[in-house]
């Protein structure tokens, strides 16, 4: 990789590090240092093309302001005897696979794994991409467009280490498909399918083809069922 290609992947890490923390702060001085994080952003692009910091962080600032859909990622956790590891989320009491947004600068699976380890202590590897999902298909309650990228994934070892955000879950377990706890929405329609995958009936991952206007208006039970060969 060229230096200069790898200085601007470095310094957009940096620049959604402060805009991320910007979001979340919650005193001047983690402002100070959120916003200080974000002219190094600056600073650094202006020595790869040549214009003046000023200029660079007004143009970043400003890009901020075009929104694509959030991308963030479930690791669906099945071990050798068939059960999948749930987290019960401490927001809404329902049950789901550990998973959340990723991060500039991790690849989708990294953020999946990264994310298990962060709720449940964890450590898995991926194995196969179970599917995309659109937030508007599978009914996910959040006031903006997601792409859910689901990961089947195996643990690594036998037993956990303390989850880093324990906050984040209420409990946590392993359950056989047959005796799954209520699950959140997104999830009934994604850990259905990450069973079928981990049996072998199904091998590539699902995706949506039409935006949920182009489409008739499924009934709950015919979007659980829905996959991307029927």
């Amino acid at each position: 990789m060229k230096t200069w290609h790898q200085l601007a992947l470095w310094a957009d890490e940096l620049r959604a590090i402060g805009s991320n923390g910007l979001k979340f702060v919650k005193n001047p001085y983690d402002k100070a240092n959120y916003q200080r994080v974000r002219r190094i952003a600056a600073e650094i692009f202006a020595l790869i093309d040549g214009r003046a910091p000023e200029t660079v962080e007004r143009l970043l600032v400003r890009s901020l302001d075009h929104y694509t859909p959030m991308v963030m990622g479930d690791a669906l956790v099945i071990n050798d005897v068939g059960a999948m590891l749930l987290i019960q989320r401490a927001d809404s009491e329902l049950w789901a696979a550990p998973g959340g947004a990723f991060d500039v600068g991790e690849t989708a699976a990294e953020g999946a794994v990264r994310e298990c380890y962060e709720e449940t202590g964890w450590q898995v590897e991926p194995v196969a991409l179970i599917g995309i999902y659109d937030s508007r298909v599978v009914g996910t309650l959040v006031g903006q467009h997601v792409y859910h990228l689901s990961f089947l994934c195996r643990p690594l070892s036998s037993t956990p280490d303390p989850p880093p955000h324990a906050l984040e879950t209420l409990d946590i377990g392993w359950f056989p498909e047959d005796a799954t706890p209520p699950l959140d929405v997104g999830h009934r329609v994604w850990v259905p399918n990450a069973f079928r995958h981990w049996r072998g009936e199904i091998s590539q991952p699902f995706f949506d083809t039409e935006s949920p206007a182009s489409r008739p208006t499924p009934t709950p039970k015919a979007e659980r069922g829905r996959t991307i060969d029927g």
